[in-house]
């Protein structure tokens, strides 16, 4: 019988540990403008589900400073874009 306790909460605990998993949905862009001096980017994008915004093309900010190395002007990719900190964010790049 402890067996099975021991089993039930072991299994427990690996199921509520795991958290739930989320498809990363991807949107289509192209790279407009990049500053390099604020670390952003104009994009033209398609609709960003996850942030209930139609395409459009606006300014993103770049999570991290090394994806600014990744692009180009005129560049078409596919990013996640969510909101950090109340700025909309490029969390993603696909290469």
């Amino acid at each position: 019988m402890k067996n099975i306790a021991t089993a039930l909460v072991a299994t427990t605990l690996a199921i509520a540990g795991a958290g739930p998993v989320f498809a990363t949905d991807y949107t289509k862009g192209t790279i407009r403008k990049i500053d390099n001096k604020t670390g952003k980017v104009t994009i033209a994008h398609e609709d960003l589900k996850n942030l209930d915004m139609p395409a459009m093309t606006m300014v993103f900010v770049l999570a991290e400073d090394g994806m600014l190395e990744k692009i180009r002007e005129g560049q078409v990719i596919e990013f996640v874009a969510d909101r950090v900190k109340g700025k909309l964010t490029v969390t993603e790049i696909k290469q």
